[in-house]
This record gives structure tokens, sequence and C-alpha cells, in this order.
């Protein structure tokens, strides 16, 4: 019996556009048609509420996830119940990988930020797919390694920066990512500062300190970069750029 006949129109059109989610995400960017349907075949659609909690930590690490459509952050709390958020991912961004190969819990919380389709890929299909596919393992450690980068710049700029330049080093990964000056935040100023280590009141306080020495202009989540160049010796980009 034909796929269509079974299930119907819809059917065909929900794995074509899990075909193009995955295709295009940068984990399985250049991957064959046939590998592609592979992965379509063990995904697993997953929708998520704003606010809604897709895993804790020490929760078992079964697989991990792509965010199709939505907004996702990563992040711990304190003992004080202080918030930190590592990272926030967008669509086609892959996260909670390193379960699927060290076979541990998940290390921190994830939450939806804003209303998310997801892909869950379980841990023990995919780990079959990578043995018969060293291609995709490849694009896999790329992922990872890309990742390992990212968060040893972050730890360095909590750890070594004060609040300005941490935010200066913000707006210039915003304004590459974008691809402009006129920079969108696209997400809210609180959980800004949580990512960067800080709380609201300071980091208000920090824009409000760089509009008047003219480097930016904040006009609610419209951020535009005035002076780059001092924007830069703020963030100490000489350095930024040995480290990438």
């Amino acid at each position: 019996m034909d796929v269509t006949d079974a299930v119907g129109s819809e059917y065909i059109y929900t794995v074509k556009k899990l075909s193009d989610i995955i295709s295009e995400a940068p984990l399985f960017n250049g991957l064959p048609e046939a590998q592609i349907q592979e992965i379509v075949r063990i995904a697993v659609e997953r929708c998520f509420k704003k606010n809604e909690m897709i895993f804790s930590e020490g929760d078992e690490g079964n697989g991990f996830y792509i965010v199709a459509e939505g907004r996702v952050k990563i992040f711990k709390v304190s003992t004080e119940g202080k918030e930190q958020i590592f990272h926030i991912f967008d669509a086609g961004e892959p996260f909670g990988e390193v379960p699927v190969f060290s076979g541990q819990s998940f290390p921190a919380n994830a939450e939806a930020i804003a209303e998310s389709r997801l892909l869950f890929f379980p841990r023990t299909a995919f780990v079959s797919l990578i043995t018969g596919n060293p291609s995709l393992a490849l694009n896999m450690l790329a992922v990872l390694a890309m990742r390992l980068r990212q968060f040893t710049v972050q730890i360095e700029h909590l750890s070594l920066k004060e609040v300005p330049g941490r935010v200066a080093a913000y707006l210039l990964y915003l304004a590459d990512e974008q691809q402009t000056d006129h920079l969108t935040l696209r997400i809210s100023k609180g959980q800004l500062a949580s990512l960067l280590g800080t709380i609201p009141e300071t980091l208000s306080r920090t824009f409000s300190k760089m509009a008047d020495r003219n480097l930016i202009e904040v006009s609610g989540p419209g951020i535009r970069l005035i002076n780059r160049e001092e924007i830069e010796e703020l963030a100490g980009y000489e350095n930024m750029m040995r480290e990438t």
C-alpha cells in the first residue's frame, strides 16, 4: 500500500516539511537525501507552549532536540534561586547533544521561551544511524566543537570582562549574526541580563551609559550601533578575534 493511500496527503506534507527542516540544520547540512530520509524516520515532533519545561537538570539524557520553530533557553538555577542562562537556541539549532554520546543525564534545564515546535531524536536510534554513517558523525563532531568554543568564549567573558564589555561583545555578536548594525533583540532584556551574568537593572544602566556616550541608540527591542569602533574597543575586539 502506498503511503498516500494509508494516511492521506497531510502526512506527505509533514514528511516533506520535516525533511526540509532537517536538511537545513547545520548538524545535517550536506548529507545525501537517502541519509536525510533515514533521519526523518527517527524524528519525533514535540510541541511546547511558552514557559513550558522541555527537560530538567538530572533527567535521563535519552536523546537530543533540534528547534524547528520557536526559541529555547538552556539554564541552571543556583541554590539561592538565581537563574543563569547558558545559551538561547533558535530555529535550526540542536541542543542536548552531549548525552547522546555520554549516556548521562542532562546537565542543565531547557525551557521554551516562545511557543515552540521541536524535533526529538532518540539516543538509541540516532547512535545506530551514526554507526553506519561516518559523515553524520563528522557533522556532529563539528557542531560540538563549535559549541565548545562558544562556551569557552562565554566563560571567559563572564569571568574576565566587566558588564559593559560583555554587553559590547554580545552586540557585536548580534551584528555579525544579523549582518546589520540595526539590531533586534529577540529575547527579553531580563533574559539577556541572565545570559550575560548580570541583573536587569545593571543591564539597563549599561545601555543608558553606552547611549549617553553615543555608542548605541536603543528603542525598545531595537538597538543601533552608532560607533562600532569604540564598541569593539570596549569589548576587547582584538582579543575576541584571537579567540575565534
